[in-house]
């Protein structure tokens, strides 16, 4: 019974032995812990933080990536006054911990003084700082004066001229474009291509490839016209319409260059010509034309007929001639729309004749949420079609276009037609 009684107060000591054991780690972990914290706090405060920005103060750029590791700011007071004793007087000291909330400095009264390195400094360097204390107002101006001298200035056109007698063609090589404005805001470029059409027919439509983000293009292309004879060249016009490449909108119009061939001798051999671009003329007349169209609308069969019957007096879309002419019909139901027609192109005429029919199914029972939406517009082979003018009739169209409309559906099984004066599309 004594080795018993012995091993029982051995173990009721253990006990008290661990807990002391595990006081003693805890507060030295403790004391191990707050001893680590207070080191990264002091060593935080030491480091310089990461500058991402660019401070200007009063004319002077600041770039903190371009600084040393040695002479960063918030540095040590030993590397401050070495810094100090090898900075000259006149130079500027920027203090970080002077600033205010707002990250600016306060304004000082010191004056400094003028030194023999500030007179002897370069014109270069008195350019540069000159330049970086320009006020907003002349910044303005001159921002105004370089926008109005882009606009005024399209660049120069370079290409040559040539008739082969041999073969009785018309030979044509455009060779380059310099100093094209940029028509992309955002890259500060264009991707420009130039159009050419021999005028007053235009039989003859060429362009060029699209080169990407330039404004000094080198095409160096040759393009060549059989079937001209020589007497004939002194009545064609060359027309050249630089445009700059748009993926998602109508291409932007650069400027063009008329070149009447009128006098030009081409018997000597090739001749090189240049160009300055000028802004394109549109002649814009007083209307954009008439369209005559007939409605009938079928209540029992809730279809609609429409009739392209004619259009008139439309305006010439520029420069190169007559107008190629052809209609788009659109249908909308609660301005969505739902079926499109088109008629067939007719050639250089202002007066077309067009006498096409389209039914449309009318996808309600009245015609209050239906419209009719006519294009007129200019087919060019070369590029996406222009719109001479456009014409809505429906119930909410003012003028003639809702008059037309009120009276199909007073009077339906009727055929009814009317003109209509073509507004801006």
């Amino acid at each position: 019974m004594a080795p018993i009684a012995a091993s029982r107060q051995q173990f009721d000591e253990i006990p008290t032995v661990v807990g002391i054991f595990s006081a003693f780690g805890l507060v030295f972990s403790v004391s191990l812990f707050a001893w680590i914290c207070c080191q990264r706090k002091s060593s935080k405060s030491n480091k310089t933080p990461p500058y991402k920005f660019v401070h200007v103060l009063k004319g002077v750029d600041i770039y903190p990536e371009n600084l040393n590791s040695k002479k960063k700011f918030g540095a040590d007071e030993k590397s401050e006054a070495k810094n100090k004793s090898t900075m000259p007087k006149n130079s500027l000291h920027l203090d970080l911990e002077k600033r205010d909330l707002n990250g600016n400095f306060p304004k000082t009264t010191s004056k400094i003084q003028s030194s023999p390195d500030l007179e002897n400094s370069s014109p270069k360097h008195f350019a540069e700082r000159k330049k970086d204390s320009v006020s907003p107002d002349s910044l303005k101006s001159i921002t105004s004066l370089s926008s109005e001298e882009k606009q005024d200035k399209l660049g120069t056109l370079f290409f040559s001229l040539e008739y082969n007698f041999e073969k009785k063609a018309f030979v044509v090589n455009i060779k380059e474009a310099r100093g094209l404005p940029a028509m992309d805001e955002q890259s500060m470029t264009s991707d420009p291509y130039i159009k050419m059409t021999i005028l007053p027919e235009k039989k003859h439509k060429v362009k060029t490839r699209v080169l990407r983000k330039t404004l000094d293009p080198a095409f160096d292309e040759t393009f060549t016209f059989y079937g001209i004879p020589y007497s004939q060249i002194q009545d064609l016009t060359l027309h050249f319409m630089i445009l700059s490449f748009d993926r998602f909108s109508r291409d932007d119009v650069i400027g063009e260059v008329l070149i009447p061939l009128a006098g030009i001798e081409l018997s000597e051999g090739k001749l090189l010509m240049d160009r300055e671009i000028i802004k394109r003329n549109v002649r814009k007349s007083s209307g954009r034309g008439e369209l005559l169209i007939s409605l009938c609308y079928q209540s029992t069969t809730n279809t609609l007929t429409v009739v392209v019957l004619k259009a008139r007096h439309l305006p010439k879309s520029d420069v190169s001639g007559l107008s190629d002419p052809y209609v788009k019909v659109n249908l909308y139901h609660a301005k969505k729309r739902i079926s499109k027609k088109k008629t067939h192109v007719k050639k250089c005429t202002p007066n077309a004749v067009f006498n096409e029919l389209f039914v449309f199914d009318i996808p309600c029972e009245s015609l209050d949420d239906i419209s009719i939406e006519f294009l007129v517009l200019d087919s060019d082979r070369g590029s996406r079609n222009e719109v001479i003018g456009r014409l809505i009739l429906g119930s909410s169209a003012e003028g003639t276009g809702g008059e037309h409309w009120k009276e199909i559906c007073e009077y339906p099984r009727r055929q009814i037609a009317k003109w209509h004066m073509l507004c801006d599309g």
